[in-house]
């Protein structure tokens, strides 16, 4: 045999025994199949049955009728709802033992694992409980521990919100150093900045928003505690930028701060305009700062968030809040669509924090998925206020996925039955 033929052969050889491999050993390429659930993906536009295959911690496919023969485990969804893994946007996760402390390193804080899988929540933005003086702190004791992602917003005050007394003391604001953490350090954790708690005017927004002109990220505002109250208007349009944050959208506490619907129960007109120019409102319900008397007005006459957070901490989980499934479910009682809500606790939240690999199911994204029950019965919403609404629908975290792992499976969906263990 010629030298020519005998390499024909063998590049034949070769090339069969390759589809052989990719035929056979590819069989089962899929980690996990997501099967058959109703797929709400606000970025890419997708209300709809469809399957989710996962291998390792990614995505690698979302379409229809993707084959079981395909997959090593395959989880049947067929009345479910699948979203990407909710990101809450405003929680104080900086727990600690310091019992002079406020939320910084505090027990007002909360470990975030404990609170988060369980209600679909994959991805937390601590809102400013750090400063730059104690963010390494924070970082190696609670960022780097958990299996929730854990981003945080800087606060202009170094020593973060450790007290209000602290949180007053303009020469511990130090843009330059509070942007430096930002940049040079963490970029991939910092993703903005906090203003807070302040008594005084607008010098602790202006500093927060200068060191956020030098990290370029946004500022995110907690605008009460003045007496009388600054102006909001002020505030949206001359102090903030677009794309900067307003937080606590539907707090009523009118004598330190000013509210975006009036006594009369009219949204003021500058709000639509600030949200037009791009300011986004967060709703942060916190443990005292959401109120129906705001925020069944304002959705009735067309104003929405653009977020919609917890604020969670010691004194809101068991509150009116509760997690933020049944934040989800408040917002639909109050009458927005299951999309509306999973969009403001998804996609928008990644946008407004400029982390869009998150809050999506793009193929190749990291695997961070939600999977909810969607209840019908009669159920009861409270505000801060105690104050209550009724609803009809109600989720259910039923499922929680993270980096392509099961964190929560609350019925056992992914689990075999115990005798399967003796067939």
């Amino acid at each position: 045999m010629s030298f020519p033929k005998l390499l024909d052969k063998t590049f034949a050889f070769f090339t069969l025994s390759f589809l052989l491999i990719c035929l056979t050993g590819n069989a089962q390429n899929i980690d996990l199949l997501l099967k058959g659930g109703h797929v709400i993906d606000p970025k890419n536009g997708i209300s709809e049955t469809m399957d989710i295959a996962i291998s390792g911690k990614q995505i690698i496919k979302v379409a229809k009728n993707i084959p079981e023969k395909t997959a090593k485990k395959t989880i049947d969804l067929k009345g479910y709802y699948v979203t990407p893994g909710l990101i809450d946007m405003h929680v104080h996760v900086f727990n600690g033992a310091d019992t002079d402390s406020y939320i910084a390193n505090a027990l007002t804080s909360l470990p975030p694992d404990g609170f988060t899988f369980r209600a679909g929540v994959t991805t937390v933005v601590d809102a400013g409980s750090s400063g730059w003086r104690n963010f390494r702190q924070f970082k190696k004791q609670t960022i780097d521990q958990s299996q929730t992602r854990v981003l945080a917003l800087l606060n202009i005050v170094g020593t973060g919100m450790y007290g209000r007394l602290e949180e007053q003391d303009v020469t511990d604001m130090n843009p330059t150093m509070t942007a430096n953490m930002i940049s040079k350090m963490f970029p991939d954790i910092l993703v903005g900045i906090k203003s807070a708690h302040y008594w005084g005017d607008f010098t602790q927004v202006d500093l927060a928003v200068e060191a956020g002109k030098l990290a370029e990220v946004p500022v995110m505002v907690d605008f009460g505690e003045h007496q009388p109250p600054n102006s909001i208007e002020s505030l949206f349009m001359e102090h903030l930028r677009p794309g900067d944050i307003f937080t606590h959208t539907f707090s009523y506490g009118p004598n330190n701060r000013e509210t975006i619907v009036d006594e009369d129960l009219k949204v003021k007109p500058f709000v639509f305009e600030a949200q037009k120019r791009g300011i986004n409102f967060d709703v942060g319900h916190g443990g005292g700062a959401f109120s129906f008397r705001q925020a069944i007005p304002a959705i009735q006459q067309g104003f929405l968030p653009n977020v919609i957070s917890s604020d969670l901490h010691s004194q809101s989980m068991n509150s009116g809040f509760k997690d933020m499934a049944n934040l989800l479910s408040k917002f639909m009682s109050m009458g927005l669509s299951m999309e509306e809500v999973v969009l403001r606790a998804t996609w928008n939240p990644a946008q407004v924090i400029n982390r869009k690999d998150l809050g999506n199911l793009d193929v190749g994204a990291e695997a961070d998925i939600a999977i909810f029950t969607l209840r019908e019965g009669d159920f009861g919403f409270l505000d801060i206020r105690r104050t209550k609404i009724d609803g009809d629908k109600r989720l259910e975290t039923e499922m929680t996925i993270r980096a392509g792992r099961i964190v929560w499976d609350l019925n056992g969906l992914s689990a075999p039955y115990w005798e399967s263990e003796f067939k």
